[in-house]
């Protein structure tokens, strides 16, 4: 365990177990904030939540390779150990877990998986078949690790916020999942680690993502309950940027992630397109505000490019 200031860091399960136990034994609550590292204002925003509401805040820096396939950036995955320090404490974190690979998989691969397959299966899981398997995976052994706690996630990665919420709900782990706004950029570009890859094109091709829902959150607004036409708005949308290839475009449930054949009260609108090496993803709410019947021919919801 190391420590600078007001902040430590720890390396062990066994270490961060016994911090937090000993916390709790006092009576103080437990703010965690899971991470991967490369830290952002979008973190930090989770980080500043978690100490207005706990007593202690430990957040985890881990770049889990169960949630990237053979073909995906692990190995490049962006890594600055000594900013997320400075930035994790002046941010109110007091316990920074920083576990290796081989501390969290000390057998090399697990066979245990967790898997949350009914959320899953649609959206970013289509295009990444294995990913929330990994997720899932992580997070309920980093909450196992953690114990009782109130962990604090982005709704940027909406579809994974939800997965989390239903694994802590299935498996009755004592974790209260907490989500957090979406923290932007001066120009609507949703705050990530991988934004660091793209070009200064197509950086300034990635606010289509934020056009685009917008345009399907006006549409729902002015009573289009139709989710097929909603996608293709969107869709036409990110067509008109060159840079950008749309992967989907969805109206979804906003718990169940499933697929609305009408648009009536709440839903989320789900994007993701590849600009340049990053996919970029994005999502926003949109409220239908007085229902209205349903179109003669009902849309599935589906996305545009995805038809499962």
């Amino acid at each position: 365990m190391s420590a600078t200031s007001g902040i430590e860091t720890v390396g062990t399960i066994t270490e961060l177990r016994r911090r937090l136990e000993a916390e709790r034994a006092t009576g103080r609550t437990v703010g965690f904030v899971p991470t991967m590292g490369y830290l952002h204002d979008g973190h930090a925003s989770l980080m500043r939540a978690a100490a207005a509401e706990n007593d202690v805040v430990v957040s985890s820096i881990f770049v889990n390779p169960l949630q990237f396939a053979a073909d995906e950036d692990l190995d490049d995955y962006p890594r600055d150990i000594e900013r997320d320090t400075a930035l994790a404490e002046a941010n109110g974190v007091r316990l920074l877990f920083v576990p290796s690979v081989t501390e969290m998989y000390p057998r090399g691969p697990v066979d245990t998986v967790v898997a949350v397959p009914e959320l899953a299966r649609r959206w970013e899981g289509a295009t990444r078949p294995t990913h929330f398997d990994g997720v899932a995976t992580v997070v309920s052994k980093l909450f196992n690790i953690s114990g009782a706690c109130r962990a604090y996630f982005g709704e940027k990665d909406y579809q994974q916020l939800q997965i989390i919420r239903r694994m802590v709900d299935d498996l009755s782990i004592p974790v209260e999942v907490k989500g957090c706004p979406i923290v932007r950029e001066a120009d609507g570009v949703a705050m990530s680690s991988r934004n660091s890859y793209l070009t200064p094109e197509q950086r300034a091709a990635a606010p289509v993502l934020r056009r685009a829902l917008d345009a399907g959150v006006a549409a729902v607004a002015d009573g289009q309950a139709d989710p097929t036409a909603v996608i293709r708005t969107m869709a036409d949308v990110v067509a008109a940027e060159p840079l950008a290839a749309l992967d989907y475009a969805a109206v979804v449930d906003p718990a169940t992630l499933a697929a609305p054949a009408t648009i009536d009260g709440e839903v989320r609108l789900l994007i993701a397109a590849q600009i340049g090496r990053p996919r970029l993803i994005d999502n926003a709410g949109a409220t239908m505000e007085t229902p209205v019947p349903a179109p003669d021919a009902g849309g599935t919801g589906l996305s545009v490019e995805d038809p499962r």
